[in-house]
């Protein structure tokens, strides 16, 4: 990536990366680590976290802790602040998050449940609470993932696409609010991204973008713009749309995603909340 030349380490030293065990959250721990950032990283299995910060700290010669925690639990929020506390932290990166596809009224509530407070109510508090934090520093970043289905209802994927057009809001407004304090808010909105967020969705992903390359593309932004749109298909799909009202984008969003499914029924099962590699 050539990430020390984006002069990241003004966000330094310690950046604090969620979903950091999988897919772009994986990705952005990697980045950052080759800028010379010290980092926490925050998922649910512990033993590939502690792998990664072996290694993260052989390869780059940083130190590397982490926390392994269910966002979902409400203590795991207290735990985030007790272990970072001692830190100056001046980069919070919320990429934990979850997805399910298919018909609303076959999904299963407990779940539904559960990705509200993995890609919402987790994200609230622990933005409120570093972006209190940071307002002590001189310059300080938040990165949030929203999605290309975040701009518009999304049939098939209803639920999901409203909780990335919760973090889609909350960004914009966000990166308005705080940068008086020299807090540079970035919300970037993916496009179908090759990792384990289609197998926990049960999507296929055509024309997808690595992780590494969203990871890339939105570090870049950081500081210079607002919101990010990073890959080609995530450019055409919302640019493409721009001026239609508001129905039609909700009935192509929706053909767009049932052509992703491969099939209708919701994920049955709980798994670890994955970087969002959102569609």
């Amino acid at each position: 990536m050539s990430s020390r030349n984006n002069s990241l380490h003004v966000y330094g030293p310690w950046a604090v990366i969620t979903g950091a065990s999988s897919g772009i959250g994986r990705a952005m721990a990697v980045c950052l680590a080759e800028a010379g950032l010290n980092l926490v990283l925050v998922a649910r299995q512990e033993s590939i976290l502690s792998k990664m910060c072996r290694d993260l700290e052989n390869e780059f010669k940083i130190e590397v802790r982490f926390i392994a925690t269910d966002l979902s639990d409400p203590e795991s929020f207290q735990r985030l602040i007790a272990q970072t506390q001692d830190l100056e932290v001046g980069l919070f990166v919320a990429a934990a998050g979850f997805g399910t596809s298919g018909k609303f009224i076959e999904s299963h509530l407990d779940e539904e449940l559960n990705m509200a407070d993995v890609n919402c109510l987790a994200v609230l508090k622990q933005v409120h609470h570093f972006a209190i934090r940071f307002q002590e520093r001189t310059k300080s970043g938040i990165i949030l993932f929203s999605s290309i289905v975040g701009f518009q209802g999304t049939p098939n994927a209803a639920h999901y696409s409203a909780t990335k057009a919760y973090i889609q809001n909350l960004g914009e407004a966000l990166s308005v609010e705080l940068s008086p304090h020299g807090i540079d808010v970035l919300t970037t909105a993916p496009g179908p991204t090759s990792s384990g967020f289609a197998d926990r969705a049960k999507m296929k992903m055509g024309m997808a973008m690595t992780a590494e390359s969203v990871a890339i593309n939105t570090l870049r932004k950081l500081g210079r713009r607002h919101t990010v749109l990073p890959g080609f298909l995530s450019k055409l799909l919302v640019y493409i749309m721009t001026g239609l009202p508001r129905w039609a984008k909700v009935k192509i969003m929706g053909h767009v995603m049932h052509g992703m499914a491969s099939t209708i029924a919701n994920t049955k099962t709980k798994s670890e909340p994955i970087a969002d590699d959102v569609t």
